[in-house]
């Protein structure tokens, strides 16, 4: 059974920085690419950034230069370090295991708040 679990969503104001992490089971995690989508209230779910096996990484151009994912693949873990916070990054944040059928996580909530 696949399992991606998100954790590490919190409240922090802007400028702040939060990690989150998805932690991966049931799947042979170095063949996947990985992701991490968010979705604001009233809004599509976007993509923020992906992570290949070997660890080439993309990003969409709302979080270049202040988000940075990473991957631990023998632990089955990927990471999203979150800085420079803005109140539009406020979002439910989905870990994403690329297939033909997609494995998601139930989300975390970052919301970003003075």
């Amino acid at each position: 059974q696949v399992q991606l679990v998100e954790s590490g969503g919190d409240l922090v104001q802007p400028g702040g920085s939060l990690r989150l992490s998805c932690a991966a089971s049931g799947i042979n995690f170095p063949w996947y690419t990985m992701a991490w989508y968010r979705q604001a209230p009233g809004k599509q779910r976007e993509l923020v950034a992906t992570i290949t096996g070997s660890s080439g990484t993309n990003y969409a151009d709302s979080v270049k230069g202040r988000f940075t994912i990473s991957r631990d693949n023998a632990k089955k873990m990927v990471y999203l370090q979150m800085n420079s916070l803005k109140l539009e990054d406020t979002a439910v944040y989905y870990c994403e295991a690329e297939s033909p059928v997609p494995y998601w996580g139930q989300g975390t909530q970052v919301t970003v708040s003075s």
